[in-house]
C-alpha cells in the first residue's frame, strides 16, 4: 500500500473531523438526495426559512476514496454515502431548540423502542460487519508496513550490490548488477567469497542473505493477496453495515411516523389549541427525518470507526509503544484544536441561522398578506425590515469563515509536525533498537496511532446524530404514547339503544384551556327538548360557540354536567356520539378532494343518490350540475376554489347526508345570498324536523321561528323564551332585535349574496370563484397561454457564473485572494507525498550520520508545509466565506425585492405558494454562494493536486502512473454510483413523502372538522397509502447503497495490490528504485483524491446552476403589472370619477371561466355605489380591478376618464383605502399597523389616534394595558374579528383616501360592533367615491346607487327605491327578507 495512502487516509480522517462541524452558510446545500438538508428552520407555518445543513456523513474510510471537498469558508464538507429520504420542513419553534444543553432525550435503548425482532437482528448483524469492516483499515497498515520493509530491503540490497561491484566480487563471478538484482539467487552460496574480498566488514551479509531469502516479487505477490482478501472482506462486510442498518431504520421510521400520526389524531381539541399545528407537522416531518438519521447507518459508522480506533490502538502498543506513546501526545493537541473549533463554528452557525430564520419569518408574512402590502404600497419599508436581518445573518457568516478557515489551518499545522515529530522519533528508534524498529514497524506504528486517532474523531460525530436523533424521540415518543383525556379512538363508553336527543346542560362552567385566565362560562342551564330547535344569542365572546364545542366534546366542562337523554356526556361512546351529531359552522372546512368526496365526509357508506339527495337539500346540487367536472370538480385547498356560498352549501349536504339526531348549525347560513339563503333556510327547517337542533345566528330574523331562543350574557343563560314571549321581557334579544330591524328587511338577504363571493379571504389570496359559462373564446384563451407558457418555459435564462461572479464584482479582491490560497493549498498534498517517500527513502542510507542529517532536513520540510497550509487555508476560508455572504445578502435581497415586484397573479399561481417562495429564499441564494465561491477555490484545489500529481508520477515512473491512472475510473465510478444512490430514488421519495406530509398537515390545521366528521381512521389510511411507496423505494436503495458504498471502498485495495505488484517488477528489473514507486503512486493518488472532490462538488455545481436559473428568472420576470414602475401619470387634481367601461375578465389561473362579461359601471365622484349579487358574479373582481391587482382581458377601468393602465401604480393605489372582509393584519403593534395605512411618510401618533377614533376602536385600545403599543399577535390574531376589522378601516382612513373600496366591510361583525362600525363607515364615505359590497341590503339602502351584477354583466341599477319599484332582482332579495323579518 503506498505510503501516501496512510497520509491521504490521514488527511481524509483530518478533515473529518473538522469537516463534520456545521460549517457552511446555514442552508448551504441540498443534502446530496436533493433534500433539504438536514435541519431546516421552518417558522411556524411550516415553510422553510432558513435551513442547516448535515455535513455528518463520511465515506467509512477508503483512504484514497475518501472525498473530500474544501466547502465553503475552508472547511470541509464530505460528499456522503447512505442518505435519509425524507423531506425536511423544519418547524419554527425548532430553531431554538437547535443543539440545546441539556435538552431531554430518551435512554439509548429506549430510541430503538420500536423495532421489531427483525429490526434487531438486522442491526446485530450490521454492527458485527461494521466492526470487521473497521478493521481493515489497521490490518492494510500492517500489510503496507511489512511491505515497506520489503521495499527499503530492496533498496538495500541495490546499496550492497554496487559495494559488491566497486570491489570487483561481481565480476569476479561474472555476473553484472542488473542480473544480480533481478535474481539475487545467483548469490545463494557465494557469501564466502564476499567475506574474502570485505577486508573492513562494510558489506551487510544479512541483506544480501534475507534478499536470496525472499524474492521481492514473489512477496509482493503475497502481500497482493492479502489487499484483494481485505478489499474483498470490506465489500461483503461493507454492504452488510450499510444496508441492514438502512433496512432497520426505514422499518422502524415507517412505524414511528404512522403511530406518531395515528396518536395525534386521536388528540382531544383542547390538546390542538396548545400546541401549534405547525409545530406537529414539523415534528413529523423533521423530527421523525431527525430519528430516521440517528437510528440508521450512522449507528453502523460509528461502530466501524471505533472498532478503527479500537484495533488502531492495539496495533501501534503491539508493534511500538514507545513510538506510540510519543504520537499519543500530540492527540490531546489535535483533539482539542478540532473541538474548539468545531464549537466555535457551530455557535456562530446557530446564530447565523437564528438571524436568518428572522428574515424568513418576515418574508413569510409578507408573502402571505401580499395583497395588503401591495394595496397600502408598504414593498419598500418590508424589504427593509427584511433586509435588516439579512445584514445579521451576514455578518455571522463572515465570522464563521474566518474561525473556520483559522481553525482548520491549525488543524493542518498540527497534523503536519505530528508527521514530522512521528518520523523524526522513528528514525531515532530504528538506528538505537535496528531489531525492533525497521522503517516499516515506524510506518504501521505511525499510521496504526494516526488512523485510531482520527477513527475517533470521525465517530464522534456520530455520536451527536444520535445525541440528535435522542432529542427528537424524546417528544416523539411522547406524543406517540399520549393518552387524551377526550379519546376519539376509545371503544368505551354507551351507545344508547333508544336514542331520542333531549339534551340538557347543567350548572356548566368552562375555560379554554389555551386561555385558562378567561372564563367563558359562569354556570349555563339549557334544557332542549327532542326535536326542538333551539336558538342561542348573544354578543360577540358571549359563550354561544363554546356549547357548540361541548356539545360535540371537543371539551369538557370543568364543573356542571351535560346530559344527553338522561346520560352524562362523558359516560357516552366518543365516536358514536360525534356520528349522530351533523354540524355545519360559521366558515366550514373543505378538503383539497372532489365534491363528492367532500360530502360523502359525512357518512362513508353513502351512494352517489344520497349525496345527490343531500346537494339538493342543501340547495348545492344546481351550481354543482352547471360546473364542467360536476360532482368530480376539485374544491382546492381548504375549497379555495369556491365561493363562501358554494362552501356553505356543500358543508350542508354533508352534515344531512350522515341524517344525525342531532344537527348543530353555528351561523350555517351566514354566508349565503338571499336567493340561496331562503332556499338553504327552508331545507335547514326541513333537516331540523324531528332533529333536536341547536342554531347560534346573528341575523335574529333566521330564527324567530324556533321553538326557543336563550339569551347570553357574561357566559350564563341571562332569558330564555319564544321570539314573543322575550320581545315582550324587553331584555337582551329584544334590545338586538331592535338594533338589527332599524335595518330593512333587505338587510341579511342581500348581505348574504356578497358575504359570500368574498367569504374567500380577500386581500389573502383571492382566487375567482367559479362561474361556469365555457365559451369559444375561453378555450382558444387557453391553448394560447399554454404556447406561451411553453414558450417562456424555453425562453433561457443566464445564470453563467460570469453573472454570478458580476454581483461578487465588489468582492473581487477577496475572491482572488481566495482562489491564490486554493492552489497554494492544492500543492499541499503532493508536496507530502515527495516528502514521505523521500523519508523512506533515508532509511536505505547505510550510513548513519548521513541518514540523521537527512531526516532532520525533511523533518523541517514537513513543519514548512504546516506553516504554508495555515496561511493559506485561513486565507481561503476568511475570502470566500467574506464574498460568499456578501453575495448571499444581495441575492436574497434582490429575490425577495423582485417577489414583491410580481403581480397578483403570479401569487395566484400554485407553484408560487408562500411556502415555495419561503424555501427558496432560504436555500436558492446560498446554494449560489456555493457555486461562485467556494466551488471555485476547491476547483483550483483540485486542479492544482491533479496537475502536481500527475507531472511528480510521470516524472519518477511512467509506467506506474498509467495503472494507477487506470484504476482512478474506478475509484471515480465507485463515488460516482455512491453519489446516485444517495440521489436516485430521492426525487420519487421527496414528492410522496411531501403528498403524505399535505395529507397530514390538511387534517391536523383542520382538526375540528376531522374529527365532529369522525374521519380520523380515513385521513390514517390516506396516509399510510401515501407513505407505502417512498417506504418500498427506499427499502429497495438500501441495497443498492450497500453496494456501490462498499465497492467504491474496496476498490482502492485492489489498486494497491495492482501498483505495488507492478513495484516490485519494475524494481527487479532496474527500472526504479523503491523510493520512485512510492512518489509516483502517492502523487497520482493525490491528484485523483482531488479529481473526486471536484466530482464530489459536480451535483452541487448542477444544484447551484438550477437554483441561479430560479433566482435569475425571478429577478429578469417584469411582470405585466409592475408594482415598481416609475412610468405613468399622477393627476394633480382630480374628482375620483370611476367608470368600467365593457370589462370582460378571467383570473389568469382559471383562463376558461369568464367572471366578468361586458361589465359596465360608473361611479361618479363622492358617490357611494353598492354591488348586490349572489356568489361568483364579480362583485370582488370589479374591487381588484380597481386596485389594479388584476387588468381586464377587454375593457377599460378609468378614473376621471384615464385609463388606470396610463396612470402610475403607486400613486393609484396610494389614494384608494381597502377595508376587505377578512383583513390581514401584521405582526406588529396595533399603531403599526394603523400607519401601515400610509407607508409614503411617518404616520403622526395623532393621526393614527384620530383614525382610530373614527374608526370606533380607540377606546378599546386604550383599555389595553399596552394602549397602542399592544402587539397583534400573527396575522391579528390576539384580536377578535370585529376588533381586526376596526383596525383595518382606521389604517384605510389613515391615508386619506379620495377613493373607498369597502368589501363586506362590517359581515364579520355582530350587531352590536356593526352599528358603530356603519357609522364609522358612513363617516369616512362622506366626500369619497366609494364602491361597497355587502351581503345585508340595510347597510345600503342609502347608497347614492345600487348595482346588481349578475353573470358577470349589470342587470339593474338606481336608488333603493327605484329598485324596488323596479320589482326585479332586487326587490325580490329584499322581499325574501322582509319574510323573514
Amino acid at each position: 500500500m503506498s505510503k501516501v495512502t496512510p497520509m491521504t487516509e490521514l488527511a481524509s480522517r483530518e478533515r473529518s473531523v473538522v469537516e463534520m462541524t456545521p460549517v457552511m452558510s446555514p442552508e448551504e446545500h441540498f443534502h446530496e438526495n436533493g433534500h433539504v438538508p438536514a435541519t431546516p428552520v421552518a417558522n411556524v407555518n411550516g415553510h422553510v426559512i432558513a435551513t442547516q445543513v448535515d455535513y455528518g456523513k463520511e465515506k467509512s474510510g477508503n483512504p484514497i476514496g475518501i472525498v473530500i471537498s474544501p466547502s465553503e469558508n475552508g472547511i470541509t464538507e464530505k460528499k456522503s454515502a447512505p442518505s435519509r429520504s425524507m423531506v425536511s420542513t423544519d418547524d419554527g419553534k425548532e430553531k431554538a431548540k437547535e443543539e440545546k444543553e441539556g435538552e431531554p432525550m430518551v435512554g439509548l435503548f429506549e430510541l430503538f423502542r420500536y423495532a421489531k425482532k427483525l429490526d434487531v437482528f438486522f442491526m446485530i448483524v450490521g454492527i458485527i460487519a461494521a466492526l470487521g469492516n473497521g478493521s481493515a483499515f489497521p490490518l492494510m497498515v500492517i500489510v503496507f508496513g511489512q511491505m515497506i520493509d520489503g521495499f527499503v530491503n530492496s533498496g538495500l540490497f541495490s546499496g550492497v550490490v554496487e559495494q559488491l561491484d566497486a570491489l570487483g566480487v561481481l565480476a569476479n563471478l561474472s555476473l553484472s548488477q542488473a542480473q544480480v538484482i533481478e535474481n539475487p539467487d545467483l548469490l545463494d552460496g557465494k557469501i564466502d567469497i564476499i567475506k574474502a574480498y570485505d577486508v573492513n566488514n562494510t558489506i551487510r551479509l544479512d541483506v544480501i542473505q534475507s534478499s536470496i531469502d525472499n524474492d521481492l516479487l514473489e512477496v509482493m505477490q503475497t502481500y497482493a493477496f492479502y489487499f484483494i482478501g481485505i478489499g474483498c472482506g470490506v465489500v461483503v462486510l461493507g454492504y452488510l453495515q450499510v444496508t441492514l442498518w438502512m433496512l432497520a431504520s426505514e422499518r422502524q421510521t415507517h412505524r414511528i411516523r404512522t403511530m406518531f400520526y395515528s396518536n395525534i389524531l386521536r388528540q382531544n381539541i383542547g390538546w390542538f389549541d396548545v400546541n401549534e399545528s405547525t409545530e406537529l407537522n414539523s415534528r413529523l416531518t423533521s423530527d421523525i427525518s431527525k430519528i430516521h438519521d440517528g437510528i440508521g447507518d450512522k449507528v453502523g459508522a460509528f461502530c466501524q470507526w471505533m472498532s478503527a480506533f479500537l484495533i488502531g490502538f492495539i496495533v501501534g502498543f503491539i508493534y511500538g509503544w514507545k513510538l506510540t506513546l510519543v504520537i499519543l501526545a500530540i492527540s490531546p493537541l489535535l483533539a482539542g484544536s478540532a473541538f474548539v473549533m468545531t464549537k466555535l463554528v457551530g455557535m456562530t452557525s446557530n446564530l447565523e441561522l437564528k438571524a436568518y430564520a428572522k428574515s424568513g419569518a418576515v418574508a413569510e408574512e409578507v408573502l402571505g398578506a401580499i395583497r395588503t402590502v401591495v394595496a397600502f404600497g408598504g414593498q419598500k419599508k418590508e424589504c427593509e425590515r427584511y433586509n435588516v436581518h439579512l445584514v445579521e445573518a451576514r455578518d455571522l457568516g463572515v465570522r464563521k469563515g474566518f474561525i473556520g478557515g483559522l481553525s482548520l489551518g491549525i488543524v493542518w499545522l498540527i497534523v503536519f509536525c505530528a508527521y514530522a515529530l512521528g518520523f523524526w522519533y522513528g528514525a531515532k528508534l530504528s538506528r538505537e533498537e535496528p531489531g525492533t524498529y525497521t522503517i516499516g514497524v515506524v510506518t504501521i506504528v505511525f499510521f496504526s496511532v494516526m488512523i485510531g486517532a482520527f477513527s475517533l474523531g470521525n465517530a464522534m460525530p456520530h455520536l451527536q446524530t444520535l445525541a440528535t436523533a435522542r432529542g427528537a424521540a424524546y417528544y416523539v415518543y411522547q406524543l406517540i404514547t399520549m393518552d387524551p383525556p377526550i379519546d376519539s379512538y376509545s371503544t368505551e363508553g354507551k351507545k344508547l339503544d333508544n336514542f331520542q336527543g333531549n339534551v340538557q346542560i347543567r350548572g356548566v362552567h368552562f375555560r379554554y384551556p389555551s386561555r385558562p385566565e378567561a372564563k367563558i362560562l359562569h354556570g349555563v342551564n339549557l334544557q332542549i327538548q327532542r326535536g326542538q330547535t333551539v336558538a342561542l344569542v348573544g354578543s360577540s365572546g358571549c359563550g354561544k360557540s363554546t356549547i357548540v364545542q361541548l356539545l360535540q366534546r371537543f371539551y369538557d366542562p370543568e364543573e356542571g354536567q351535560i346530559l344527553i337523554d338522561g346520560v352524562n356526556l362523558k359516560d357516552i361512546n366518543l365516536k358514536w356520539w360525534r356520528e349522530n351529531i351533523g354540524i355545519v359552522s360559521q366558515e366550514p372546512v373543505l378538503f383539497g378532494t372532489t365534491i363528492e368526496e367532500n360530502i360523502r365526509y359525512g357518512h362513508l357508506d353513502v351512494t352517489k343518490e344520497d349525496i345527490e339527495q343531500a346537494a339538493k337539500m342543501a340547495n348545492a346540487h344546481d351550481f354543482i350540475m352547471d360546473l364542467p367536472q360536476k360532482y368530480e370538480t376539485l374544491v382546492g385547498e381548504r375549497g379555495a376554489q369556491l365561493s363562501g356560498g358554494q362552501k356553505q352549501r356543500i358543508a350542508i349536504a354533508r352534515a344531512l347526508v350522515r341524517n344525525p339526531k342531532i344537527l348543530l348549525l353555528d351561523e350555517a347560513t351566514s354566508a349565503l345570498d338571499t336567493e340561496s339563503e331562503g332556499v338553504v333556510q327552508d331545507a335547514l327547517e326541513k333537516a331540523s324536523h324531528g332533529r333536536t337542533t341547536v342554531v347560534i345566528a346573528h341575523r335574529l330574523s333566521t330564527i324567530k321561528t324556533a321553538d326557543m331562543i336563550a339569551g347570553f350574557k357574561d357566559g350564563v343563560v341571562a332569558e330564555q323564551g319564544t321570539h314573543n314571549e322575550l320581545m315582550s321581557k324587553q331584555g337582551i334579544y329584544q334590545q338586538l332585535v331592535t338594533l338589527q330591524s332599524m335595518k330593512s328587511a333587505d338587510d341579511n338577504e342581500i348581505e348574504d349574496f356578497n358575504r359570500d363571493d368574498t367569504k374567500r379571504p380577500s386581500l389573502r389570496h383571492q382566487k375567482s370563484t367559479i362561474d361556469m359559462t365555457p365559451k369559444k373564446h375561453a378555450q382558444d384563451k387557453k391553448e394560447e397561454i399554454k404556447e406561451e407558457e411553453k414558450g417562456e418555459k424555453e425562453e433561457e435564462v443566464d445564470a453563467s457564473l460570469g453573472r454570478i461572479l458580476k454581483l461578487n464584482k465588489s468582492e473581487a479582491p477577496f475572491i482572488v485572494m481566495g482562489c491564490f490560497a486554493s492552489l497554494v493549498n492544492g500543492g499541499a498534498m503532493p508536496a507530502f507525498a515527495v516528502i514521505f517517500s523521500e523519508i523512506l527513502g533515508v532509511f536505505a542510507i547505510l550510513d548513519e550520520g548521513e541518514q540523521e542529517r537527512k531526516i532532520i532536513q525533511y523533518v523541517l520540510m514537513f513543519v514548512g508545509v504546516g506553516v504554508i497550509s495555515l496561511i493559506a487555508y485561513f486565507v481561503q476560508g476568511y475570502m470566500f466565506g467574506r464574498s460568499g455572504e456578501y453575495l448571499t445578502l444581495r441575492l436574497r435581497s434582490m429575490s425577495f425585492k423582485a417577489m414583491l415586484r410580481q403581480e397578483i397573479a403570479f401569487f395566484d399561481d400554485h407553484n408560487n405558494s408562500v411556502g415555495a417562495l419561503t424555501t427558496r429564499l432560504a436555500t436558492d441564494a446560498s446554494q449560489v454562494q456555493g457555486a461562485a465561491g467556494i466551488k471555485l477555490g476547491s476547483s483550483l484545489m483540485a486542479f492544482c493536486s491533479v496537475v502536481t500529481g500527475i507531472v511528480i508520477g510521470f516524472v519518477f515512473s511512467w509506467k506506474i502512473s498509467l495503472l494507477v491512472i487506470a484504476f482512478l475510473p474506478f475509484v471515480m465510478i465507485g463515488g460516482a454510483l455512491e453519489m446516485k444512490m444517495t440521489q436516485g430514488a430521492a426525487g420519487k421519495n421527496k414528492e410522496a413523502l411531501e403528498s403524505a406530509g399535505k395529507i397530514a398537515i390538511e387534517s391536523i390545521e383542520n382538526i375540528r372538522t376531522v374529527a365532529s366528521l369522525t374521519r380520523e381512521d380515513m385521513f390514517q389510511k390516506k396516509f399510510n397509502h401515501e407513505l407505502q411507496m417512498p417506504y418500498n423505494i427506499a427499502l429497495k436503495k438500501a441495497h443498492l447503497i450497500g453496494i456501490g458504498f462498499s465497492l467504491s471502498q474496496a476498490v482502492m485495495f485492489f489498486a494497491y495490490a495492482a501498483s505495488f505488484w507492478l513495484g516490485a517488477y519494475l524494481i527487479k528489473q532496474s527500472e526504479v528504485d523503491y523510493v520512485d514507486v512510492f512518489k509516483a503512486f502517492s502523487a497520482i493518488l493525490f491528484g485523483g483524491m482531488a479529481i473526486g472532490n471536484a466530482s464530489a462538488f459536480a451535483p452541487d455545481a448542477a444544484k447551484a446552476e438550477q437554483s441561479a436559473k430560479e433566482i435569475f428568472k425571478l429577478i429578469d420576470k417584469k411582470p405585466d403589472i409592475d408594482n415598481e414602475s416609475e412610468k405613468g401619470e399622477q393627476l394633480h387634481t382630480f374628482t375620483a370619477n370611476l367608470s368600467f367601461a365593457n370589462i370582460i375578465f378571467r383570473y389568469p389561473t382559471r383562463p376558461d371561466t369568464t367572471i366578468l362579461k361586458g361589465l359596465d359601471l360608473e361611479v361618479p365622484q363622492g358617490q357611494t355605489v353598492a354591488l348586490v349579487g349572489s356568489s361568483g358574479c364579480g362583485k370582488s373582481t370589479t374591487v381588484q380591478l380597481t386596485e389594479r391587482f388584476y387588468d381586464p382581458a377587454d375593457g377599460i377601468v378609468s378614473l376621471d376618464g384615464h385609463n388606470l393602465k396610463d396612470l402610475n401604480l403607486q400613486w393609484l393605489r396610494s389614494q384608494i383605502g381597502i377595508v376587505s372582509q377578512e383583513p390581514v393584519l401584521f405582526d406588529r403593534t396595533i399603531a403599526e399597523n394603523i400607519a401601515y395605512g400610509d407607508n409614503s411618510r411617518e404616520v403622526t401618533m395623532d393621526e393614527i389616534i384620530d383614525a382610530a377614533r373614527k374608526a370606533n376602536i380607540h377606546n378599546f385600545i386604550a383599555s389595553l394595558p399596552d394602549g397602542y403599543n399592544t402587539r397583534t399577535g400573527e396575522k391579528g390574531a390576539q384580536l377578535s374579528g370585529g376588533q381586526k376589522q376596526r383596525v383595518a378601516i382606521a389604517r384605510a382612513l389613515v391615508r386619506n383616501p379620495k377613493i373607498l373600496l369597502l368589501d363586506e366591510a362590517t359581515s364579520a361583525l355582530d350587531t352590536e360592533s356593526e352599528k358603530i362600525v356603519q357609522e364609522a363607515l358612513d363617516n369616512a364615505r362622506a366626500g369619497r367615491t366609494c364602491i361597497t359590497i355587502a351581503h345585508r341590503l340595510s347597510t345600503i339602502q342609502n347608497a347614492d346607487k345600487i348595482c346588481v351584477i349578475r353573470h358577470g354583466v349589470v342587470t339593474e341599477q338606481g336608488r333603493h327605491g327605484e329598485l324596488m319599484q323596479k320589482q326585479g332582482f332586487y326587490y325580490k332579495l329584499n322581499m325574501a327578507q322582509a319574510r323573514k323579518k
